[in-house]
């Protein structure tokens, strides 16, 4: 529930734009000439965008209602949607909704580097020591991994959306770095399971 609510907004922005055409009729009958008109003239990644914005909006929303909190990635990530999403719509431009999941990333690889400067702790320690007890060499180590992929995961955004066209860049947006993700969590997980094998797991 959570995994799909996490990636709804991902999942409406990507439907929007491969089915643009459908969404604007079935939108029809409630639009004047003049709206259908407007619709019809906006590029496919606009009106995704236009779309991304509410429902980013609503994922935040449902996620207070059913768990009675808002992570701060989740608002991070709403602030930044809302950001790029508006200058997107106001200017006309997909330039900045490409650049999104690059700020996201990159803004993560900047909270843990920031965290482990102000507080001498590593942010990765914090979200999942509770569970889990490890050297401090180790927490380095998969912080600093974390760091990494934030950063790679941010260029390589930027490289398929200015290389390929926008149908990649939307299949990659939503499946690539999905699977990226899985991959790299998956890698992590085998790292630390000949670890775990000689620590006590709380």
């Amino acid at each position: 529930m959570k995994l799909l609510l996490d990636y709804l907004p991902i999942i409406v922005f990507f439907l929007v734009f491969k089915f643009a055409a459908e969404f604007i009729q079935a939108l029809a009958p409630w639009l004047s000439a003049d709206q259908l008109s407007l619709l019809e003239s906006l590029d496919p990644m606009i009106l995704a965008t236009a779309v991304l914005i509410p429902a980013t909006v609503l994922q935040i929303l449902a996620v207070k209602l059913i768990w009675g909190k808002v992570e701060k990635m989740h608002l991070i990530t709403l602030a930044i949607v809302v950001l790029v999403g508006t200058l997107t719509l106001l200017l006309r431009d997909k330039t900045f909704i490409q650049w999104k999941p690059t700020i996201v990333n990159w803004i993560f690889a900047l909270a843990f580097i920031g965290y482990r400067l102000f507080t001498g702790r590593h942010l990765l320690e914090r979200m999942i020591s509770a569970n889990l007890t490890l050297p401090d060499a180790i927490w380095a180590k998969l912080s600093a991994a974390w760091v990494v992929f934030f950063i790679f995961s941010g260029i390589l955004n930027l490289y398929v959306a200015y290389n390929y066209s926008d149908d990649i860049w939307v299949d990659f947006k939503l499946f690539g770095l999905l699977a990226l993700t899985v991959v790299f969590i998956i890698g992590q997980g085998v790292y630390l399971s000949r670890y775990i094998k000689e620590e006590d797991v709380k």
